[in-house]
């Protein structure tokens, strides 16, 4: 087929984009200068939101898969592009430094006129939160959060939360670990003593328990019985699963295997993008209280206290990052059977 030439501006609509800026202080007899700046950096944050988006919805479809191919290029695809979504949440949080190009007094010069518009009314954010994981229950402000969006908003936000969120997909594919509690592999070793026994866990793990107790200092007793909760049993209260949560440990401990390389990078891009929105929030709750201080939002929130209450809440993947309370020395890690280690290298083909 022939191809039809493509014009630059036509391509990226740069003419209907170009005029999607109208500040509302343009339409008065002052101009307020930085309103200009104010909206451009606002539209580039929701075209971000946007891409970030479209990049979740194709993690999460190959994630909801009913047997994602960890051999193929897949996973490989996956963690791709959750990295570039960890990048433009670096991006984000630069941008705030061109917003501190203005300085208080600037703002003020058309704040007012905005209310009650509110950078707390982008659903696309709250769509992004849903669709990593975070649960409605789990967010600061329920009785706020909806409060200043449209319907057909709400109604977008309440469907995202309805589907499979990034969190339980990538718990459903930790389950779904091989070998992992296969008793097999381990037929071969020393029976372990009284001491070591923990009925209905696999041995592996009631190897690396008595290891991990042992490894504790005194003023850690305590997380010996939070080892039990969090691989021994299933909790209404968290995310992760036991199974799920012990497939996540072995992947931390064990990641210099090869074939466990990209579900370990999998695992830390998660950590990457909590940390990115945390550093996202932070810079957001600095630059707001160095324009306004103590003054309320221009949506109706407590400003800079209603975003703390959100920074120290919204921890999507805070189960994840909570499995390294769990990690032992390398050096004493239990030597794995080499029926097992040759699961977890190159395979040369005969």
């Amino acid at each position: 087929m022939a191809h039809t030439p493509v014009y630059y501006g036509d391509y990226l609509q740069l003419e209907k984009l170009l005029d999607a800026q109208h500040p509302v202080s343009f339409t008065g007899p002052e101009k307020a200068h930085d309103e200009m700046l104010f909206v451009v950096i606002h539209q580039a944050y929701e075209l971000w939101f946007k891409q970030i988006l479209f990049e979740l919805e194709a993690v999460n479809a190959t994630l909801e898969k009913p047997a994602l191919n960890d051999n193929s290029p897949e996973l490989q695809t996956v963690v791709h592009r959750m990295k570039r979504i960890v990048t433009i949440l670096k991006v984000l949080v630069h941008q705030i430094d061109i917003i501190e190009t203005m300085t208080p007094m600037d703002f003020l010069d058309f704040r007012d006129m905005l209310r009650p518009a509110s950078g707390f009314q982008s659903w696309q954010f709250k769509v992004i939160e849903a669709r990593l994981g975070l649960k409605f229950e789990q967010r600061h402000g329920l009785h706020y959060y909806t409060s200043q969006l449209k319907e057909p908003e709400i109604e977008i936000i309440k469907n995202a939360e309805e589907q499979k969120s990034l969190i339980e997909l990538v718990n459903a594919w930790l389950e779904r670990m091989p070998f992992l509690d296969d008793d097999t592999y381990w037929k071969d070793a020393e029976p372990l003593t009284a001491d070591f026994r923990v009925n209905g866990l696999p041995y592996f793990w009631q190897l690396y328990r008595h290891i991990y107790i042992k490894s504790l200092a005194e003023a850690e007793a305590n997380n010996a019985a939070l080892f039990d909760k969090i691989f021994l049993a299933d909790s209404e209260d968290r995310t992760l699963s036991a199974k799920a949560a012990r497939a996540a440990l072995f992947i931390f401990c064990y990641r210099g295997y090869p074939m466990l390389e990209l579900p370990f990078q999998l695992l830390d891009t998660l950590l990457e993008i909590d940390n990115e929105l945390g550093n996202w929030r932070s810079r957001h709750i600095n630059m707001v209280r160095r324009m306004i201080g103590s003054r309320i939002g221009t949506g109706g929130s407590t400003g800079a206290g209603y975003l703390q209450g959100a920074m120290d809440k919204h921890y999507i993947f805070k189960e994840i990052a909570q499995l390294n309370s769990f990690l032992i020395d390398r050096r004493k890690l239990p030597v794995l059977p080499g029926s097992l280690t040759a699961l977890l290298g190159y395979h040369k083909m005969d």
